[in-house]
C-alpha cells in the first residue's frame, strides 16, 4: 500500500525514549549492569494521518509524568510540520525477575524523579 505499517511507530517511540534518556545523561548499559530495565507497561497511540515509505519524519518525545518507579512519556511524530501520530506510554523500572523497582537515585536525577 506504500504506507508505513502501524507497528513501526512503536520502534520510533522506543528510539525517542532512548535518545531522550541519552540526552539527559542516562545510560542503558549501566542500568543493565544493575540488572534493572525499563519496560513498557502500557501504550496508547492515536493515528491522525498516514506516513509513507521514505518520508522524513520527526519524533518529539517528552516525559509527561514521573514517579519513583515509572515514567510516562508523550510522543508526537511529524512530517513537514504536520502531526501524523501521537502516543502516551507508561514505562516501569523492573529487576531481572520483573519486579517493580525504584529508579536508582543517580538515574532519577537524570529523569527528574
Amino acid at each position: 500500500m506504500g504506507l508505513l505499517h502501524h507497528a513501526n511507530y512503536l520502534t520510533f517511540f522506543e528510539m525517542g525514549r532512548t535518545e531522550l534518556f541519552r540526552a539527559q545523561g542516562g545510560n542503558y548499559r549501566r542500568m543493565e549492569e544493575l540488572k534493572l530495565y525499563f519496560v513498557v507497561a502500557s501504550i496508547q497511540v492515536k493515528f491522525k494521518r498516514p506516513a509513507r515509505y521514505d518520508d522524513l519524519l520527526t519524533v518529539e518525545t517528552s516525559i509527561a509524568r514521573e514517579s519513583p518507579a515509572k515514567l510516562e512519556h508523550h510522543y508526537e511524530i511529524f512530517r513537514d510540520g504536520q502531526l501524523l501520530c501521537s502516543a502516551d506510554s507508561v514505562i516501569a523500572c523492573v529487576d531481572e525477575n520483573g519486579n517493580v523497582q525504584r529508579i536508582p537515585s543517580d538515574l532519577a536525577n537524570i529523569t527528574g524523579v
